[in-house]
């Protein structure tokens, strides 16, 4: 397992489809969230949990980090989810929907009553208005969270807001539980694009979402993973300068200085350590 754990492309896999459970295996997505919420019918969702648990116990999956979207807290289907992929060997849970603190704690007892690992990590949907404005509380009170994941098309919904390419409604919104993920140290992945044959619109999308901070973009087909591991990635010329930055700062250090000069620019520690990570980035994804 890398040091550096990537999460540029995090693609959304129905639960129910086996063909295409298996086929995630040839998919270069970073994150494969096998969901058992959204993408499941009502009459589906049973047989889709032990499919889902059985699948990841298969393996074949190598360095991707496999997550299990179970339906919410509190659902009829959420103990069943629980039951049946408690020992999966899932890398993490993501909880939709989640509004305060004590779903959580919740969740948690009920992973550790049907055998699931004391230390298996969450991932939580931020996508109603409500999770959004408590975010901070909710992860104050879980230090099991690792990513927060943006449901956009909730909360647009819920918020009613239109559908922009721009996405102008929801850009406070964005950048709001961005602030908050890095007050926690977590990071956080950007919201869907629906629209599948908008290829522009969704570069568009993952450029935007890189500049307000985001770490990678969820996904919904595999054609937009390419986009998404390019657009969240690093560069060999971001990665070239990357490795000048730090050269230039251990020369300096090296003649006794806490600052120097690159290309005209005043490089400092904040500077080397975020080039740094992005050479862990670039390391990771190779």
């Amino acid at each position: 397992m890398p040091a550096f754990r990537p999460r540029r492309s995090v693609l959304y896999m129905p639960g129910s489809n086996s063909r295409a459970l298996q086929k995630a295996r040839e998919l270069p997505a970073d994150c494969l969230i096998f969901d058992l919420e959204d993408a499941v019918a009502p009459e589906a969702k049973d047989t889709a949990a032990s499919l889902v648990a059985a699948t990841i116990r298969a393996g074949g999956y190598g360095q991707r980090e496999l997550i299990v979207r179970t339906n919410g807290v509190g659902t009829a289907w959420f103990a069943s989810d629980v039951a049946a992929i408690a020992s999966c060997e899932a890398d993490a849970i993501l909880l939709p929907k989640i509004e305060a603190a004590d779903q959580l704690s919740e969740a948690r007892r009920q992973l550790n009553k049907a055998g699931a690992s004391a230390d298996l990590p969450f991932w939580i949907m931020a996508e109603t208005p409500r999770g959004v404005l408590d975010l901070d509380t909710i992860l104050a009170g879980c230090p099991e969270v690792q990513v927060v994941v943006m449901g956009t098309s909730d909360l647009a919904k819920e918020l009613r807001i239109p559908h922009t390419p721009d996405r102008s409604g929801l850009v406070n919104t964005l950048s709001q539980c961005q602030l908050t993920a890095r007050a926690h140290g977590l990071d956080i992945i950007d919201g869907v694009h629906l629209a599948l044959d908008d290829t522009e619109g969704f570069r568009l999308a993952c450029q935007q979402g890189r500049a307000l901070g985001f770490d990678g973009k969820s996904l919904i087909h595999p054609r937009q993973i390419a986009a998404a591991n390019e657009l969240f990635g690093v560069s060999a010329a971001e990665a070239a300068a990357a490795r000048e930055i730090v050269r230039a700062w251990e020369t300096a250090r090296n003649e006794g200085h806490g600052i120097t000069v690159l290309n005209g620019r005043l490089i400092e520690q904040l500077h080397v350590d975020e080039a740094e990570r992005t050479l862990a980035i670039h390391a990771a994804t190779k």
